[in-house]
């Protein structure tokens, strides 16, 4: 059987032992049904792929974005782009031209592979600011722009195949396969070298634990331009799991209900989301049914894994399954079985009722620089703990330095940052650990806990330190705060800035029976602001003083992605945020 060396090996891999009819699936624009793809054919349209590149000029080394949507086509170009030897470079479709600009010109990027009009646009405007660039194809039919199709009809035709052959042979494990520019929250974007052997070591490094269903289906609907997801799909695929890339999240209820998934990925504010709206129709419930849903609710809070709550517990937990939550399941699709979350800390609650409900919590932590995942949770091999984050990959050696911080060192650990010799050197200790600039610690058993950013930590003017995103996720257990910012570095106490979940709020104020004709109005309203203040001191009684919010104004703008607020795995921006909010911020501290 081939033994899986380089990323572009994995589809070979499953074809000798998965074989699969529906290896790959998605929808066409405007299609009503799924379009499969089998093992087999993946395969050839990745090498005539691959072969049409060779006709178009591309070598070793060259640098491809790939601008898009998950469906097929993404995956076909990057396994055709990796097994010539060139590099694909995922850029993310809801930035600014501006920063189109900057990764273009700094990784040298050839050509381009977009799905929509929209980012079609954005790069002509930056084309003819970029020497290296060639050209541009589109996944869609969009005027003006030359289909993707094309190279795959150039490469049936091609009389190259040795030569594919032999540039395939050629690739070493440590070869460059990707450069992923990290959003961030601060500064220029940083290029993150992976090679083929840091991706497809962490791939087989999570085996033990992460789902293994051959014959499974995964639903994919976070961005493949990120590393967590791409990782993942090619988890998938090494395990023989059919992969359907879903339409949008806008249709992620719709597709969970036609896919009927066994595993997802997401990251916690999504997860965040689907509980608030099976929370919203439990609150819809009347009578017995409603008693029974908070009933199971308070028992899922409750959740320790392996039976540690004793018999009765677990005789009260199968009712609630039956009763309760098998109703959770079947809007979820019924057979999901698995969700892997990770890029930001989740609520312990979360964790705990979902789990509770029969869908099991992986709970992971990873960085775009670890290819990504350094741990995970999982139930398997009793690997699981709430309030962790999983025992460390067994091929990543793990160790926290004297003041806290996370140190890796594997084989999943990058090559570096592209054109930027000085970063890479600082990032690094002098033995050669990486350093992840988030504190942690791990416990007696093995397991990895998360406390903080090194970076995010502040100091009060009293010389005490806040860990703020510890704080934050514990306010958004709230029903009524959507996204909050506590702010405090050298001043005298810890303030905070509250995004309301403005739908919740709407409906709160109809039941109260509060007279309001928009968000400003809820924002201004003494009774909203009476209720958040409630909010945030039952759970400050969960802090010390000095970490605990003594004020906070509410925001009428809703922090998103689109307006430069979040970044892509939806992390605050903090440095927009404060510039953003300096005036509101200087008057909590007056």
């Amino acid at each position: 059987m081939k033994e899986v060396k380089r990323i572009f090996d994995i589809p070979y891999y499953q074809l000798d032992k998965y074989p699969l009819q529906n290896s790959y699936v998605s929808k066409s624009l405007g299609h009503r049904t799924w379009d499969e793809t089998s093992t087999e054919d993946f395969i050839k349209k990745i090498n005539h792929f691959s072969l049409g590149l060779l006709e178009l000029g591309v070598k070793p080394g060259d640098k491809i974005a790939i601008i898009s949507n998950n469906r097929t086509e993404w995956s076909i170009v990057d396994y055709a782009i990796l097994q010539i030897g060139a590099v694909t470079v995922p850029i993310y479709p809801t930035i600014s031209s501006d920063e189109f600009l900057y990764i273009f010109n700094h990784s040298e990027i050839s050509f381009c592979f977009i799905s929509s009009e929209e980012i079609y646009h954005k790069v002509d405007s930056i084309k003819d600011k970029v020497d290296s660039f060639k050209d541009v194809y589109s996944f869609n039919n969009i005027p003006c722009a030359k289909h993707w199709s094309g190279i795959l009809k150039l490469g049936a035709e091609s009389n190259k195949l040795e030569e594919l052959k032999e540039t395939k042979n050629s690739i070493d494990t440590d070869s460059l396969a990707t450069i992923i520019y990290t959003s961030g929250t601060t500064g220029v974007p940083k290029g993150v070298m992976l090679s083929h052997k840091n991706m497809v070591s962490n791939v087989l490094g999570n085996s033990h634990i992460m789902p293994t269903l051959p014959g499974g289906r995964a639903l994919s609907f976070l961005p493949l331009s990120h590393v967590f997801e791409r990782l993942l799909v090619y988890y998938y695929s090494y395990h023989g799991i059919s992969i359907y890339y879903a339409e949008s999240i806008e249709a992620m209820g719709k597709n969970l209900l036609e896919v009927h998934p066994h595993v997802m990925t997401v990251v916690p504010r999504l997860l965040e989301k689907v509980y608030d709206k099976i929370y919203a129709t439990g609150l819809e419930l009347k009578g017995i049914k409603k008693i029974f849903f908070f009933w199971a609710l308070e028992l899922g809070f409750q959740y320790v894994p392996y039976g540690e709550n004793g018999r009765w517990y677990e005789f009260k937990l199968a009712i609630a399954r039956k009763l309760v939550f098998s109703k959770w399941k079947e809007s979820l699709g019924g057979q999901l079985n698995d969700v892997v979350v990770g890029g930001a800390a989740l609520q312990q609650r979360l964790s705990r009722v979902f789990t509770a409900a029969g869908i099991n919590i992986m709970e992971g932590y990873g960085m775009s620089e670890t290819s990504p995942v350094i741990a995970v949770n999982g139930k398997r091999n009793r690997n699981m703990k709430i309030g962790a984050v999983g025992i460390p990959v067994p091929n990543l050696d793990v160790k926290i330095a004297n003041d806290g911080e996370i140190l890796i060192k594997g084989p999943s650990v990058m090559l570096g940052y592209y054109k930027n010799e000085k970063l890479t050197k600082e990032s690094f200790t002098d033995d050669g650990y990486f350093q992840t600039n988030d504190i942690g610690e791990i416990d007696s058993d093995g397991f990895l806990k998360i406390t903080d950013r090194k970076k995010e930590m502040f100091k009060t003017s009293g010389g005490k330190y806040v860990a703020p995103a510890v704080i934050e996720n514990a306010m958004k257990e709230s029903r009524f705060i959507e996204q909050i910012m506590v702010i405090g570095e050298g001043r005298k106490m810890p303030v905070a800035l509250v995004q309301l979940d403005f739908a919740f709020m709407r409906e709160w104020c109809r039941r109260k029976n509060i007279k309001i004709r928009n968000d400003e109005d809820i924002i201004i309203n003494e009774n909203v602001k009476t209720k958040i203040k409630e909010e945030i001191n039952f759970r400050n009684e969960r802090f010390g003083n000095w970490e605990q919010i003594k004020k906070f104004e509410l925001v009428s703008d809703v922090w998103s992605v689109n307006e430069g607020h979040l970044s892509q795995t939806l992390k605050l921006k903090r440095k927009v945020l404060l510039e953003m909010y300096s005036d509101l911020i200087e008057a909590m501290y007056a």
